[in-house]
């Protein structure tokens, strides 16, 4: 089907035919394909971003937690694990691992590959681990919550 003039194509198909948002120029790509989130109150997520962000600097952090990889390879770690599920694009790895960097959280060294390419490797902080076991103890607190209301069922008194 043609666009037509002044119109906005509000939809793309992403992996599998799935419908996705289409961004407007300057947006950031979705983390995560066919993942949503939900605002959680608090002072740790105050809006959805914030909450993708820390999901995915959770999932990146138990990653390196199984040792220290180079950015792909935590992507591939992420996809395999998640039995596809889970695509991490780069738009959204590298800012993610550049953040958690300053935070101290993960280490990264410029090493050679087998290759003889020149890769950055990523490792996991004695602070990360603490930042981990924190963040999964909130994870395992959001999920039981989660998986509660979806078990109710459907009367409230």
């Amino acid at each position: 089907m043609a666009e037509r003039p002044g119109w906005r194509k509000l939809a793309d198909r992403g992996p599998g035919g799935a419908l996705r948002p289409r961004m407007e120029p300057g947006c950031r790509p979705s983390t995560y394909w066919g993942v949503g989130s939900l605002p959680m109150p608090g002072p740790q997520y105050r809006n959805r971003i914030e909450l993708l962000q820390g999901t995915l600097d959770l999932l990146i952090l138990q990653t390196l937690q199984w040792g220290p990889r180079h950015g792909y390879g935590i992507s591939q770690a992420l996809r395999t694990v998640s039995a596809e599920v889970l695509q991490v694009d780069t738009g959204s790895l590298y800012p993610a691992l550049h953040r958690l960097e300053r935070q101290k959280w993960i280490r990264a060294e410029w090493t050679t590959s087998d290759r003889n390419q020149r890769t950055r490797v990523y490792e996991l902080t004695a602070a990360g681990r603490k930042h981990l076991l924190h963040e999964r103890s909130r994870w395992e607190q959001i999920s039981t919550a989660i998986g509660t209301i979806l078990a109710h069922p459907g009367t409230v008194e």
